[in-house]
């Protein structure tokens, strides 16, 4: 299937400003989840945006630079950990998608969502499983999510030097649970992610 199928068959119907969505960082143990929409132009390709996972950071940086240029619309939407903590990841994501959707600039006429479930917004849409390799505006959106999430999570890593979170992004390498083991959770740590007990580990003296 080609990567613009369902944005061509969307605009065949009537649809111009089709939404791509896709979101980054549900797995992590620390860190937000950070979500994207994008619109791109009517009949829009370029052979280098494909699932961000296929790509490596350099390359990713150059298209999120050339998605923001070429795009009709792009919008980004975090939710940050205490939130996940509280409503769950799942609810989470879908409140960071909608998020970047009433992000959008232009308003979209029909979304494209990654993954099996529809997000809490009242445009018409289709949840796309594997979206991210099947719908150019989902890459796109794949993208411009993961980027935005790496840069977050560079700013965090300033913040918390001790857990490295500028190589590993959050995520649970033997590195960043040794560094939980040492210094305890810091305030972007999902509880509910890390170990029973988290909450009772000592937390950082400059916290």
């Amino acid at each position: 299937m080609e990567l613009t199928f369902y944005e061509a068959y969307l605009n065949r119907e009537g649809f111009i400003h089709v939404a791509g969505v896709d979101e980054a960082g549900r797995g992590p143990l620390a860190g937000p989840v950070v979500a994207a929409a994008v619109i791109l132009p009517v009949g829009y390709f370029h052979p280098e945006i494909r699932d961000s996972k296929q790509l490596n950071r350099k390359k990713r940086e150059v298209l999120y630079q050339i998605i923001h240029q070429e795009a009709v619309a792009v919008g980004v939407g975090v939710v940050e950990p205490s939130i996940i903590d509280r409503v769950n990841v799942l609810k989470a994501t879908l409140m960071a998608m909608s998020e970047a959707v009433y992000g959008l600039e232009v308003k979209p006429d029909y979304l494209l969502v990654d993954g099996n479930i529809r997000i809490p917004c009242p445009l018409p849409q289709k949840a796309i499983v594997k979206g991210d390799r099947l719908s150019i505006s989902i890459a796109a959106a794949s993208i411009v999510a993961k980027v935005s999430r790496d840069w977050i999570m560079e700013i965090y890593d300033r913040q918390y030097p001790h857990y490295l979170f500028g190589r590993h992004k959050g995520y649970g390498t033997k590195e960043h649970w040794e560094a939980i083991e040492k210094y305890g959770l810091c305030k972007i740590h999902r509880r509910s992610f890390c170990q029973k007990g988290a909450d009772e580990l000592p937390k950082l003296p400059f916290e």
